[in-house]
Formats: C-alpha cells, sequence, structure tokens
C-alpha cells in the first residue's frame, strides 16, 4: 500500500492515533494516564533543592520539577508548562517558557518577533506569510513562528489559526489566580495527529480501522525487543531502570564488512523503533564489532537519521569501552506502560 494514511482510533479506552507511510508504521501516538505534554498550570514554588539546580512545585497533578530556582520564592504562584513524560515515581518536568502550538503557527510568549519556518524557501510566500502575521501579532508582547505547513496553506486557515493561538496565549498570560489550577489541557493523539501531520495523506476514522489496517499486528510487534534489520541483522532493545539499552547483532553474516552493515541498518532504524515504543532518556548502543575507522560513517549515518526525527535526540559520543550514547527527550508515554 503506497502513501500516507492517517488512521485515528481507540486502543480499549485510549485514544490513538497511528501514521503509516507507504504500508509501514511510521509514527503512533496513544493517550497515557500522566498529563499531556503541553498542558499548563498555575503551580505554586514549594521548596529549592539547590544540590541540582532546581526547585519543587505544587500541581494539581502532584509534584512538578522546574530547573530553576533564581528569582523564586516557596508559596510564589507561577504558569507552567509540562515538557514531556515523567519517568514512573520522579516529578513532572515542566518549564516556565510557555509555547501554544497548533498546525500552523507556535506562538511564543517571552521571545517577540516573527519567524517563518526555514522550510519555505519561496521568497514571495515568505513575505504574503510575513504580512498576514504582522496584521493580527503584536511583537511587543508575543513572539510568532509559522511552520513549514504555511507553504501550501489557504490564508483564512492560516489566519484563523494564528488569531486563534495568539487569543489563547494572552487569556492564559493574563491569568491573576493564586492557587493549583490546571489552565489549558494539552493535546490529545487525535489532535496532535492533526498538528503534526501535515503532509497530504488518507485520513480513516472508522471504528476498527487499527485492526483493518494491521497496525495492531505492528503494536504487538513492537513491544518485543527485538528489531529485524535490513541485511539479515537484528538489534534488540531493552529500557532499565537507569538507560535504554540497544544490542546490535550481525546475524548469520560472517563476512568482513558485517558488523559496519548491521550498525549502519541500526542507524536507519532506531529512531523509528524508538518512536514508536515511546523511548527517551539516556541511550546506550552495544554496537557489532567494526574497525574505529567506521565510526565516522556510522555517526553520519547516525545523525541524518535522527535529524528527519521530530523528538529532540544529542547524539553525545562514544564511551571508552566502544558504545555509542544518546540523550532522548521523553516526549512519549512508554509503549510498555501503556499498554500494561
Amino acid at each position: 500500500m503506497k502513501g500516507r494514511t492517517v488512521v485515528l482510533d481507540q486502543i480499549g479506552d485510549r485514544e490513538a492515533a497511528a501514521l503509516m507511510v507507504d504500508g509501514q508504521l511510521e509514527d503512533l501516538l496513544i493517550e497515557a494516564d500522566a498529563p499531556r505534554p503541553g498542558t499548563v498550570y498555575r503551580a505554586i514554588a514549594d521548596r529549592p533543592v539547590k544540590g541540582q539546580g532546581g526547585m519543587f512545585l505544587r500541581t494539581p497533578a502532584g509534584p512538578a520539577f522546574l530547573r530553576q530556582v533564581k528569582g523564586l520564592a516557596p508559596g510564589q504562584p507561577l504558569l507552567v508548562q509540562v515538557t514531556g513524560y515523567a519517568e514512573p515515581g520522579k516529578a513532572l518536568p515542566v518549564t516556565q517558557k510557555l509555547l501554544f502550538k497548533s498546525r500552523y503557527a507556535i506562538v511564543t510568549p517571552g521571545a517577540p518577533g516573527l519567524n517563518i519556518s526555514r522550510a519555505i524557501k519561496d521568497e514571495t510566500r515568505r513575505d504574503q506569510l510575513l504580512e498576514m502575521a504582522h496584521d493580527i501579532v503584536s511583537e511587543e508582547t508575543l513572539g510568532l513562528i509559522l511552520r513549514s505547513s504555511c507553504a501550501e496553506a489557504e490564508a483564512d486557515d492560516i489566519t484563523g489559526d494564528i488569531t486563534q493561538m495568539t487569543t489563547l496565549a494572552t487569556q492564559i498570560l493574563g491569568d491573576a489566580g493564586r492557587d493549583c489550577e490546571e489552565l489549558l489541557e494539552g493535546d490529545g493523539p487525535h489532535i496532535l495527529a492533526w498538528r503534526e501531520w501535515v503532509a497530504p495523506a488518507e485520513i480513516v476514522i472508522d471504528p476498527g480501522g487499527f485492526e483493518s489496517h494491521g497496525i495492531l499486528d505492528v503494536i504487538d510487534r513492537a513491544r518485543r525487543a527485538e528489531v529485524l534489520l535490513e541485511g539479515g541483522g537484528s538489534l534488540y532493545i531493552e529500557p532499565t531502570r537507569a538507560l535504554v539499552a540497544v544490542d546490535v547483532n550481525t546475524g548469520h553474516d560472517t563476512s568482513l564488512a558485517a558488523g559496519l552493515k548491521a550498525n549502519l541498518a541500526c542507524a536507519k532504524a532506531l529512531p523509528r523503533a524508538l518512536r514508536l515504543r515511546g523511548l527517551g532518556g539516556q541511550i546506550v548502543i552495544d554496537l557489532a564489532p567494526m574497525p574505529k575507522k567506521d565510526r565516522r560513517a556510522f555517526e553520519t549515518a547516525l545523525r541524518q537519521a535522527f535529524r528527519a526525527d521530530d523528538i529532540e535526540t544529542a547524539l553525545v559520543g562514544w564511551t571508552p569501552l566502544g558504545h555509542f550514547e544518546l540523550q532522548r527527550k521523553r516526549a512519549r508515554p512508554p509503549l510498555a506502560e501503556v499498554l500494561t
């Protein structure tokens, strides 16, 4: 099956969305029990933890951790936004740098200026978009980023999106309350799919779409540790409490270049494998044996693969034992925890 298909469905009582590209499951979003990233709280500063360079906050969803101490006093109310999912037993990660995201626009309070995605190259189109934005947004109070999806969008859709996001941001920023409260809930899987998967696609909303498109079978495979690679190799992804371990195997290939081939295949497959499993944090790759001279080729392939991934990932580098380390944002709930 060629082309792109977005399937909106349910898994049990959980909202879910799947992106299929040429018959392969490329991305998966499933509702979790934890607060959604993007949720905005009026939180109360609780106690500083100077050794960790931050402060614990009280929110309606439980304790949160803000990596900031300067200028905050216990009992002070402040606006914060959930940035990702917490590990079991840990506080919610939050930030004071609020972002209001939609399909075409991102409003950035505290960061004035009008910016357009670099993916939009046409200068005439960029000028048109700037004119639309200037008519709506005051650069003195709010910043605005027009996303790559604006390249082919209708003017009314873009201006409506900008107006809605700036109005929402102004309302939230004007909040004068003093107690813990949820002011804005983050987007669920169906809205996220509309917001982020903007390329032309067939949209399936019929109940049972996951089953009819074979997505449930792919999810079952994603819950296993093994991932088969091109060329006959494989990798095993096993999350622990401290980190995510990735082990690369050459399979039946015994040629001199077997290790390099398996490692390059791992680089290509790893972003999708982590994305479908909802895994982040510290990631350590135990690569198949290969000469040190081939490390640069692996790094180049890995960097290229993660460049197309929308989840922030830092390529940290090599360890003395020859492992490669990554640091990845916990932007998704782990699949194993969501589907227990």
